[in-house]
């Protein structure tokens, strides 16, 4: 008896009392490396109470915490910069630490970065900036000011050779913003925290970065990270400007080293980074809070923080680390340290979240020449305006339940009619086997499509701000429809975006099915050898992942450095800026797709002329049929009901072909090679997540969808073929 109640009560509770406390990070490489030493000193000295540290992919971090935590499944802590701590706290996810930590064994800019309306809301681990990259073997000195780095780098710029002198990813705003800072310029207003962008200190700001890649070509245009790896490794560029993440892309044949980004000669002003703490932050559905509390303070502790910063590369946060000498007189991380001095807390003002892509937008303009940087900065300043405006008004939900009532009274009443009218009970028993094998094919698509589609469709009768649902009725879709925020051609428009979903799907089903005929018709013919080989060559880009031919693709159509532009130099041909026009990006769209697409259309024919009696086409051949003859009277016909399904479902996959759109284009330019999901996907994830108004745009998608195969339905009954058969 004795044994029974220490098995019933007394083992479940030392589970329960061993239970981990989890961490989530989106650490890698080294960085992660030291989190795992740190977490086994932790459960070592506290085998009570270990930790259980479970790694996040960066891009879904973010969405996981918000929709884990509110639900209980969430961590206990979780390591993340903090520019979304005020949303977390706003939506309370998050614990309010004030009193609970030593706040001043931690620099105080990093405290600064994560207190918000007074609170403080997490333990700041690490801080992470951009600084000036030099190769020593080149450079003996870095610059001080502007106008030494401009005379540096044009001794080291020849663009003919493929040389830089200075390498950095000009056309994004989070490394554009030094210089705006810098010129004197700011993203909200100091007094009353409006959106302030739009200034002539930004305006001077954008003209530099314009005179470094297009007057002066000392900048590469289009760069990426990797691009800026390659140059900076290769000693094609001897400075380059990022952060402590290159570390890792450096080779250790290069003697480098790492100053402040320099000042601006015509202020006089630091070029002053944006600096972001990485913070343990515990959260607020966490069921032991104190030990979450206490962890957090483990990893920032000093003995911890200089096992992150040795092993880890990672400048910490914590004041006493650096009198270690092994941190304090780091070759790294003190330069990091210096370049804190001149760097600014990214704001946590959860309106940040929607000033990238407008400003990127108008640094985009401005470096391809599409317009002056005033125009470049108002539009930005309008695009803010739209995706931060406020939700539509609250709606009364009772005429919604009522018609939901009335609507399921109505369906369940005709369904029983129509149930004993039919004698369906009876007719279920007779095929009982049959229900049974498809009942696990039901019950996936109830789970997987159904009652997602449901949910989706409920979110767009709401809007959402700050984790809460509020009702409004049908406005999501009034706002959309009626497009009263923007004109018809604004790519912000449902109706330009449409437009170019139409055009694309057109395009692409077009070029898959005539590709994928012709090549078929090729590969049935018996003259030709070797068409096992061929058939498994073409079904490769089909067999590929999407994701891999994109990124593949997007590298080929690099203006300086992509194979597509190499061969048109080798004909003559001037380089294309690819994605700095919306026909040559939607093409740089089309033809990756293509690649993608004719395989199956190719797969589809090959079976469905298998089918087709050689002994027609060989009788029309007889009678004096030319080969377009045979094709038009015999073959086609005979594709035909083969064809036209897959058809269909080509053109739902190319109608909501996200990843294309989002690898290759990224909707450039200034979004204009949006597609609808694509355009809805970022209503939803980048622009203050405004997920009623993404529900509803996925919506009228199905709505549209819906409309195609049901046109396409009434195609294919009349057709005269099917007649005459």
């Amino acid at each position: 008896m004795v044994l029974i109640f220490a098995v019933l009560v007394l083992a479940p509770a030392a589970v329960q009392a061993a239970d981990p406390l989890v961490v989530w990070h989106a650490y890698r490489g080294a960085e992660e490396e030291a989190l795992n030493r740190v977490a086994e000193q932790w459960n070592e000295a506290n085998p009570e109470q270990p930790v259980r540290l479970l790694p996040i992919p960066y891009e879904a971090f973010a969405n996981r915490l918000t929709s884990a935590i509110p639900r209980g499944h969430g961590p206990d802590v979780f390591i993340a910069a903090h520019e979304r701590a005020a949303d977390w706290d706003r939506s309370n996810l998050v614990r309010r630490l004030d009193g609970e930590i030593e706040a001043e064994a931690h620099f105080p800019i990093t405290i600064e970065a994560l207190t918000y309306g007074d609170h403080l809301l997490g333990v700041p681990l690490a801080y992470k900036s951009l600084a000036l990259f030099y190769n020593r073997d080149l450079i003996e000195a870095p610059p001080e000011t502007t106008d030494e780095l401009l005379a540096i780098a044009r001794e080291h710029s020849d663009r003919d050779a493929g040389t830089y002198g200075l390498a950095y990813e000009a056309n994004n705003f989070y490394m554009h913003v030094p210089w705006v800072f810098g010129f004197g310029g700011a993203i909200f207003d100091d007094d009353d925290g409006e959106f302030a962008l739009a200034s002539d200190e930004t305006v001077a700001s954008f003209e530099f970065a314009d005179r470094l890649v297009n007057r002066e070509e000392l900048v590469p245009g289009e760069p990426t990270g990797s691009l800026v790896a390659h140059l900076f490794g290769s000693g094609e560029s001897p400075m380059a400007i990022s952060g402590p993440w290159f570390l890792g892309e450096i080779g250790d044949d290069v003697d480098f080293d790492i100053a402040p980004i320099p000042r601006i000669s015509e202020t006089g002003n630091p070029a002053t980074p944006f600096l972001t703490v990485e913070a343990a932050f515990v959260s607020a559905e966490s069921e032991r809070p104190e030990q979450a509390v206490e962890f957090a303070e483990f990893l920032a502790s000093e003995k911890m923080a200089v096992e992150r910063a040795l092993t880890g590369l990672q400048p910490v946060s914590t004041r006493a680390a650096y009198d270690d000498a092994r941190v304090g007189e780091h070759p790294i991380l003190s330069k990091f340290r210096d370049q804190k001095e001149s760097s600014l807390p990214m704001p946590n003002d959860p309106r940040m979240r929607s000033v990238w892509e407008p400003a990127g937008q108008a640094l985009g303009q401005v470096l391809r020449g599409a317009v002056s940087a005033e125009v470049a900065l108002a539009q930005a300043e309008r695009r803010f305006a739209l995706y931060t405006r406020p939700p539509p008004e609250p709606r009364n939900p009772t005429p919604l339940v009522i018609g939901l009532i009335i609507f399921t009274l109505a369906a369940l009443t005709y369904g029983t009619w129509r149930f004993r009218r039919d004698r369906v009970w009876a007719k279920m028993k007779a095929s009982l086997p049959a229900y049974v094998y498809m009942a696990p094919a039901i019950v996936g698509m109830l789970v997987l499509i159904v009652v997602p589609f449901v949910v989706g469709a409920a979110v767009s009768l709401f809007s959402h701000v700050e984790g809460e649902f509020t009702y409004v009725g049908l406005a999501n879709f009034v706002d959309i429809i009626l497009s009263q925020e923007y004109g018809l051609t604004d790519p912000h428009s449902f109706y330009f975006t449409l437009a170019v979903t139409v055009a694309w799907t057109a395009i692409n089903v077009a070029l898959h099915v005539s590709i994928g005929l012709g090549m078929a018709l090729l590969l049935r013919d018996p003259w030709m050898r070797m068409r096992g080989i061929y058939r498994v060559l073409l079904i490769i880009p089909w067999a590929i992942p999407n994701y891999i031919t994109a990124l593949i693709w997007r590298g080929m159509f690099h203006q300086q450095f992509g194979a597509v532009n190499a061969l048109l130099d080798l004909v003559g041909v001037e380089p294309v800026s690819w994605f700095s026009q919306f026909a040559t990006s939607f093409t740089a769209n089309v033809v990756t797709n293509t690649w993608l697409g004719f395989p199956f259309m190719m797969v589809v024919t090959l079976g469905a002329l298998q089918a087709i009696p050689t002994d027609l086409e060989e009788a029309a051949r007889v009678d004096g049929a030319s080969r377009w003859q045979r094709f038009r009277h015999v073959t086609w016909p005979l594709l035909k009901p083969a064809l036209i399904p897959a058809v269909v479902l080509g053109t739902v996959w190319t109608f909501n072909m996200f990843n294309i759109i989002y690898l290759v284009s990224g909707g450039a330019p200034d979004g204009s090679t949006e597609i609808l999901i694509s355009e809805a996907y970022k209503w939803a994830f980048g622009r203050q997540e405004q997920y009623g108004y993404a529900a509803a745009y996925a919506v009228l998608i199905f709505l549209v969808l819906l409309g195609y195969g049901l046109f396409s339905g009434q195609l294919e009954t009349h057709d005269p073929a099917k007649k005459g058969d």
